[in-house]
């Protein structure tokens, strides 16, 4: 499924997104949305968003005419590994929870706080959002269930547990990223990076090299309280070599709004 197109438009009319997650449980979501992005977890990379079935349901309402797909997913993504004593999911071996091997590019897992445990933590959390948490709730929405179908953002904040503290940290953030990312594109799914570019070089430094999987790809990134200021940042330099901007998000009303960048 394809993302939004890059070709500047001046007369493009606004087709109004929002995002939505676990804090708007219980609440009345608006009606007037072309797409809706909805969290899969429930605050962090470990946890499930009680409400996914029916938000989903939603966004799945969404009117047509926006070149956005109309139902896409935000989850939540981290590197713990520097309390891993405490992390009771922390990888042990090469092997997800379905039984399957993937190609992980640092080599073997053994459980340490390295590079290869890392990436193989971002890949099984994945794995867990898709399967445990938003293959039933799409089940119960009434939506397909097939992970292409879909747009995966990975939501990559400072709130959540990070390393840091040296760039070696920095480094296995990158390759937990990477993790994440390498499931959903296993799929075949579009995948993009939501976050600032401060907190973004706060997390990974900027340690990419020129063969990342997160090179080149899309950006959804927040704007303060304004569609204007949404709208300018639609030229803001991308997140990784090769990126563009294909939302910018602004909040109104307690309301997390997302404008299409053309």
């Amino acid at each position: 499924m394809a993302l939004a197109a890059r070709t500047p438009s001046s007369n493009t009319p606004e087709l109004l997104g929002y995002d939505i997650s676990y804090p708007q449980c219980g609440t009345r979501l608006p009606t007037d949305q072309y797409f809706g992005i909805v969290g899969v977890n429930g605050g962090t990379a470990a946890k499930t968003n009680p409400c996914l079935a029916d938000q989903l349901a939603w966004a799945n309402r969404s009117k047509t005419g926006s070149a956005q797909p109309k139902v896409q997913m935000y989850v939540n993504t981290a590197n713990p590994g520097e309390v891993i004593s405490q992390i009771t999911t922390w990888p042990k071996n090469n092997t997800d929870k379905t039984g399957f091997t993937p190609s992980n590019p640092y080599g073997t897992c053994t459980g340490s706080n390295d590079r290869q445990c890392s990436w193989q933590y971002g890949w099984n959390r994945s794995v867990e959002a898709d399967l445990d948490r938003f293959t039933p709730a799409a089940q119960k929405a009434g939506i397909s269930q097939n992970t292409a179908s879909y747009t995966w953002w990975l939501d990559v904040e400072t709130m959540n547990t990070w390393e840091s503290g040296s760039t070696d940290a920095l480094i296995r953030n990158t390759a937990a990223l990477e993790g994440f990312a390498s499931y959903y594109q296993s799929k075949g799914a579009p995948v993009g990076l939501y976050s600032t570019a401060q907190q973004w070089g706060q997390i990974t430094g900027n340690n990419l090299n020129s063969l990342s999987n997160l090179n080149g790809l899309a950006n959804w990134r927040p704007s303060g309280a304004s569609l204007s200021n949404a709208m300018s940042n639609c030229t803001v330099p991308p997140l990784t070599s090769g990126g563009y901007i294909a939302l910018t998000q602004y909040v109104q009303q307690n309301l997390d709004k997302n404008h299409a960048c053309p």
